[in-house]
């Protein structure tokens, strides 16, 4: 609903107006009357996300590392030790894990907000198209992030693969519709490997 609302004075043209720009071969907020919300709506794109981002996985970190020394707290010294080192791994893996995220997403949108805010004059049309494609890379890169960093993600991603092969061999081993099976084959066909084996012709 924000995002709709905040998209209504260029598209009723109350303050600038939607349209495409030839230079950067893209649908935006052009100037109307020599001002435009684009620099604005650009600028809170950005810092907005980047804030709530920042705020979350540190809430998310403190908690983690909250729970941990509370259980810490309660373990038997024997195993303290062991205890420690397997958190710290994984302190540090959930560490890296959040800092990558928020380093793509500097990489993703950081560009496209410079090129809008700073050099709206277009005069390299061709990096404003590069941070464009950046932007719209950035809806498929969290996936693989996962999936390199977390173990869990990559047994999931191995099941879901094997599935659909599983799916795909099967589907090809379905006999072709309108097949005809020669006759006295019947017997074969039926127990070569415990398998069909249609003959078609």
């Amino acid at each position: 609903m924000i995002a709709i609302l905040i998209m209504l004075p260029p598209l009723l043209e109350i303050w600038g107006k939607l349209g495409l720009n030839p230079s950067t071969f893209s649908c935006t907020i052009l100037d109307k009357d020599g001002t435009s919300p684009k620099k604005l709506l650009f600028l809170i794109a950005f810092v907005l996300p980047c804030t709530v981002i920042i705020i979350s996985y540190s809430c998310i970190y403190c908690k983690v590392r909250t729970s941990r020394l509370n259980i810490k707290a309660h373990q038997p010294t024997s195993k303290i030790d062991k205890i420690n080192r397997r958190r710290e791994k994984d302190d540090s893996r959930l560490t890296r894990l959040m800092l990558t995220i928020f380093i793509c997403f500097l990489c993703c949108f950081l560009p496209l907000m410079v090129m809008n805010v700073c050099y709206d004059d277009v005069t390299y049309p061709s990096v404003h198209v590069m941070a464009s494609i950046l932007a719209w890379a950035s809806s498929v890169i969290n996936p693989f992030i996962y999936a390199a960093s977390n173990r869990q993600y990559r047994s999931a991603y191995s099941k879901l693969f094997r599935i659909i092969r599983t799916s795909v061999a099967v589907t090809d081993s379905k006999p072709i519709s309108g097949s005809v099976r020669s006759k006295g084959m019947d017997s074969q066909a039926r127990t070569v490997n415990n398998k069909p084996n249609f003959i078609c012709t």
